[in-house]
């Protein structure tokens, strides 16, 4: 596996770069694990979340979170495929 500092983008002009490093963020109902499965989820897909990536943040009143992780991703479609199976999830409202 390509260490991060090994992947360089094609046309540094444009938008996502693939392969890469993208952050996910998945948001849902508070209490229900969310901060175990979002990187079950992704790296189930035989994408590799990076070490320490994960990070938290209940919402003002304690009821949502999000959770975000940086994954490295080798194209497109398994980008989009990591968002679909992220909604997928029945726990999981929302995805950037």
């Amino acid at each position: 596996m390509k260490s991060l500092d090994d992947i360089a983008p094609q046309n540094p002009q444009q938008g996502f770069q693939f392969p890469g490093a993208f952050e996910v963020t998945a948001m849902g109902r508070a209490g229900a694990g969310l901060e175990r499965r979002v990187p079950e989820i992704v790296a189930g897909l035989g994408l590799s979340v990076i070490e320490g990536s994960l990070r938290t943040r209940p919402s003002a009143e304690g009821n949502y979170i999000s959770v975000s992780v940086t994954f490295t991703c080798p194209s497109r479609e398994k980008y989009d495929a990591a968002h679909a199976a992220l909604r997928a999830d029945p726990d999981i409202r929302w995805t950037l």
